[in-house]
């Protein structure tokens, strides 16, 4: 409170002489009401009747000067007279109290807080001349206050009225401040709270797109808090304010200039006015006066619906603006009732001749066409204070009076129930504010008034939007509505194909700080900026977004990969060898080839089995040889195709045990060139103890270890088709997993081993002196094969996916045409090619000591 304000108090609800006079005495003015009519109950209220006080610089040295208030507010008088209605209305009413007449006392606050303060001190203290003794044991001079229309004032009024209990209701003070209800324990309102409003602003937003705005508020609690409700909410919503403006009615042009500069700047089309109308009057005018367009505003209730705004012309760039208003309503019988006000109903009210030259835009001082008669009509005016067709506000000081009616309906019930008192005593304010909290009341709209908690009724808005009506300026046309009793999702509802949009275009107005993200990419935030500014990263393979705006890629399930356009998971390719591809074909080829050749030689020598040269070195074992190279040939054909369980254990353990049999068969072929060399030497007779039998056990016994170490192996822990994940991110291989990697060792280390020992006895009898020494084609044979698998080791563990089964038959097929080749090719060509040396003589002759 101000020292001037102070100073009025004091002066006007008196200075105390000693207390032997026991009476305090008012040296200056008293506040009286306006407009009054004193009866059994008495209603006060405080509108801003004016919009603006003089302010006055006090030198503390004499009594100050009455306030002087100008710029008459035709809106407010209207609530003022919608507020007489409704007690009339309820006077003459035999349902609603009956046998009690209500009265009002009605005060101006000039959108002033002290004024605001002074009046509601006037309405609890009462306004006599004297105040004696028993001034502090009386009831106050009303039992509930109306106002005010603004937030600031109000909260000054309830700060001041809380503490004695008396109920103070609003019916346009929608700060979300007051719903606190520890500093404003008597405070109600019909209007709902901003709290409710600036979510809904931000819902609306979103609705639209608009993640990209700036905002203008009133340098006021109204303001302040409406916007700092809303930029929570947006948060949420996931919308960035660009910039925060402040403006104020008595703000110099220098201010709304650097106000509409940073506007003019801005990137954001949508701008937020959450402003009081009288806020915002003198700003449009200066963006009037430097032609800014192609803006969509959006508005709080404050203004959104004042005709004031919507019929000044040279504010047609508001057209398409879109906001909540309060619901509609109609009063019936209101507008009789306001046209039918004049000054000679109280010659002596001054209020009334100024609301009189303010709608007739006359003067009682002056004579001629410029004066005032009382003889105008009002009924013929159209301007704000006769237009009924928005009654948003004026409903809510309507459904105001009513909330105070039934309260003192519902108390004078039980009061005299329950008491002998008489007619003349009344209930405290305290009686009444506990009443007032739990009212609850239909109005004749329709709609059931009762308050929370807090002292907020239901929030209700309609969505407004400003729309050309041809000669009659512009309409307040509904296009949604919301309503917070609903679910969430279903409380904000847009008839979008009605709107209008700035520039009186149908073409939704866009306001991104960054184009939307397609689906396949996500938002990455630029630095320094709101996370509205973004830039559009595409996803990483095997990642997806298939949402517009994504704040991130999400990665595939393991047998999915992200196609293309990053915007949808599909099945991973499922890769193995197959018989359909080329790979496959040319390997079933080479592999079909080899049995072939193996067929052609076994044919071959079937034919000339007598011949010295398949008879040399134990025809038995020549054809066990082959016939087990045709089985290395053939198992390669099990590693083709899709794995499965039999297949797993049978190419591993098939290709174990058929190159043992082959390299066993070469061994004994090796063992019997040794042997044969050490019969021939004299007193050698070695020949004996590795015959035909001995030649077949041993075939037999080193296969039959191979067999137990794959017996073992499939026993333990058998290979099984697995579904390898990790060698490619974008392909599923399906592969045989060796289950123990010791049983595969341990048959390729046994394979191994037989191999080393049959290389090492064909090498040392490589240089033998017969004609036809096999021993050097074994020794060739086993280079081979040692080359193959020693290449085959490293490519295997290095080859990725369906490659490693390549390898591994590219091995079998290769080491096992060399063996056919090495040990076979020699005979075949001498069996066809050279026959003359395909006789026993050649076979046993000796070579010459430069013999291989």
């Amino acid at each position: 409170m101000t020292v001037s304000l102070l100073l009025q108090l004091l002066v006007l609800h008196g200075a105390c002489l000693p207390v032997s006079a026991q009476l305090c005495r008012l040296l200056g003015q008293p506040a009286l009401p306006l407009l009054s009519v004193q009866k059994d109950i008495n209603i006060g209220a405080i509108f801003s009747l004016h919009t603006s006080a003089l302010l006055k610089m006090h030198s503390f040295t004499l009594k100050p000067e009455p306030t002087t208030c100008v710029s008459f507010n035709l809106r407010e008088f209207k609530f003022a007279q919608t507020m007489i209605f409704a007690i009339e209305e309820i006077n003459n009413s035999t349902q609603l109290l009956p046998g009690v007449y209500l009265g009002y006392k009605i005060y101006d606050s000039c959108s002033s807080i002290p004024l605001t303060i002074l009046s509601g001190m006037a309405l609890m203290n009462g306004y006599e001349e004297t105040l004696s003794d028993t001034s502090c044991s009386r009831p106050p001079a009303v039992h509930a206050i109306v106002g005010e229309s603004n937030s600031s004032p109000t909260i000054g009024l309830a700060s001041v009225v809380g503490p004695f209990s008396l109920p103070v209701i609003s019916h346009f003070a929608t700060c979300a401040c007051l719903s606190n209800r520890k500093r404003y324990p008597s405070f109600f309102r019909t209007i709902p709270s901003d709290y409710y409003q600036s979510r809904a602003l931000a819902q609306l937003v979103k609705h639209f797109g608009w993640t990209w705005v700036g905002t203008v508020r009133s340098r006021s609690d109204y303001g302040n808090n409406g916007i700092a409700a809303f930029e929570e909410a947006a948060k949420q919503e996931g919308i960035c304010i660009e910039y925060f403006e402040t403006i104020f009615k008595t703000d110099p042009q220098e201010q709304f200039l650097k106000t509409l500069d940073v506007i003019k700047k801005g990137t954001a089309r949508v701008v937020l006015a959450f402003t009081a109308s009288g806020d915002f009057f003198p700003f449009l005018k200066v963006i009037a006066q430097h032609n800014i367009t192609g803006l969509q505003w959006v508005g709080s209730e404050s203004w959104i619906t004042s005709r004031t705004l919507a019929e000044t012309k040279e504010f047609s760039f508001l057209s398409g603006a879109v906001g909540f208003a309060i619901t509609n309503a109609k009063l019936v019988g209101l507008r009789e009732f306001l046209v039918n006000v004049h000054p000679d109903q109280e010659p002596k009210n001054g209020l009334l001749k100024e609301f009189w030259e303010t709608a007739l835009r006359c003067s009682f001082m002056t004579s001629g066409s410029g004066g005032c008669t009382g003889s105008e009509r009002l009924a013929d005016l159209q301007n704000e204070y006769t237009d009924v067709s928005e009654l948003r506000i004026a409903n809510k000081v309507y459904t105001a009076v009513y909330a105070v009616a039934h309260t003192l309906h519902n108390v004078l019930k039980d009061f005299r129930s329950f008491t002998n008192n008489s007619k003349g005593e009344w209930p405290t304010p305290q009686r009444i504010l506990e009443y007032m909290r739990n009212v609850r009341f239909n109005v004749k709209t329709g709609e059931e008034i009762f308050f929370d908690a807090s002292g907020d009724p239901v929030a209700r808005y309609d969505l407004v939007n400003w729309q050309p009506a041809g000669n009659e300026g512009v309409q307040f046309k509904n296009v949604g509505l919301y309503d917070s009793s609903l679910p969430s999702e279903q409380r904000l509802q847009v008839n979008q194909e009605h709107v209008l949009w700035a520039g009186n275009s149908g073409q939704l107005p866009v306001s991104v700080c960054s184009e939307s993200c397609p689906p396949g990419t996500r938002k990455a935030v630029q630095k320094g900026r709101p996370v509205c500014c973004y830039d559009c990263i595409p996803c990483a393979e095997g990642e997806i977004s298939n949402g517009t705006d994504s704040s991130d890629c999400f990665p595939c399930d393991l047998e999915y990969w992200s196609n293309e356009s990053r915007d949808r998971c599909i099945l991973k390719v499922v890769e193995f060898l197959s018989y359909t591809e080329i790979m496959g074909i040319l390997l079933c080829i080479f592999s079909f080839i080899g049995v072939f050749l193996t067929a052609m030689v076994s044919f071959l020598f079937y034919l000339h089995k007598e011949t010295p040269i398949v008879r040399a070195n134990n025809s038995e074992l020549s054809f066990l040889l082959l016939f087990s190279l045709t089985l290395c040939f053939l198992c390669s054909l099990t590693f083709i195709d899709r794995p499965t369980e039999w297949s797993c254990m049978l190419r591993h353990t098939a290709f174990g045990i058929t190159f043992v049999l082959c390299i066993s068969c070469v061994l004994g072929k090796t063992i019997v060139v040794l042997m044969a060399f050490r019969a021939t030497l004299p007193g050698g007779n070695v020949m004996k103890w590795f015959g035909p039998a001995q030649q077949r056990l041993s075939v037999v016994f080193l296969t039959l270890i191979q067999v137990v170490i794959c017996v073992l192996w499939l026993t333990i822990s058998p290979p099984f088709p697995n579904r390898n994940l990790s060698y490619y991110r974008e392909k599923i291989v399906l592969e045989c997993n060796l289950g123990s990697a010791l049983g595969f060792w341990a048959v390729l280390g046994y394979t191994g081993l037989l191999s080393v020992l049959c290389f090492v006895l064909a090498f040392l009898a490589r240089k033998l002196p017969d004609n036809f020494n096999e021993a050097k084609f074994i020794t060739f044979s086993m280079l081979i094969f040692f080359a193959v698998w020693l290449t085959f080791i490293p490519a295997y563990i290095s080859s990725p996916g369906k490659f490693t089964v390549a390898v591994e038959i590219f091995a079998i097929l290769a080491s096992s045409f060399g063996l056919l080749f090495c040990i076979f090719a020699p005979k075949c060509y001498i069996i066809l090619l050279k026959p003359e040396k395909n006789t026993k003589k050649q076979m046993m002759g000796k070579s010459s000591t430069k013999a291989y």
